[in-house]
């Protein structure tokens, strides 16, 4: 059973940063992409920020030009740099990477890490 553990969210005040860390706990070859949703109490699960095999990066419109995503897909590492927090940003936030080889994928999940944005 192969797990991804999200690190490095915590409470800091507005318009301060943190950067979140995802990593496997193997390899997983033949990562298409690998992704940060977010969750807040009461909300629908939405994606945050992607990035693909190809190193292409595409963000929710909330958050464009305040986070950045990288990573190494071959590594299956990602991260999540967010500068300007904003309250609304307060959420659980979840590492998602996606595998297709041939005719077959799969999706694995982190257990969230909290960020709470607060004064």
């Amino acid at each position: 059973q192969v797990q991804l553990v999200e690190s490095g969210g915590g409470l800091v005040q507005p318009g301060g940063s943190l950067r979140l860390s995802c990593a496997a706990s193997a390899i997983i070859f033949s990562i298409n992409t690998m992704d940060w949703y977010r969750q807040a109490p009461g909300k629908e699960r939405e994606l945050v920020a992607r990035i693909t095999r190809g190193g292409r990066t595409d963000y929710a419109d909330s958050v464009k030009g305040r986070f950045t995503i990288s990573g190494d897909l071959a590594k299956t590492t990602v991260y999540l740099q967010m500068d300007g927090l904003k309250p609304e940003d307060t959420a659980v936030y979840y590492c998602h990477a996606n595998r297709f080889s041939g005719f077959s994928q799969a999706d694995f999940w982190g257990q969230g890490t909290q960020v709470t944005v607060s004064s």
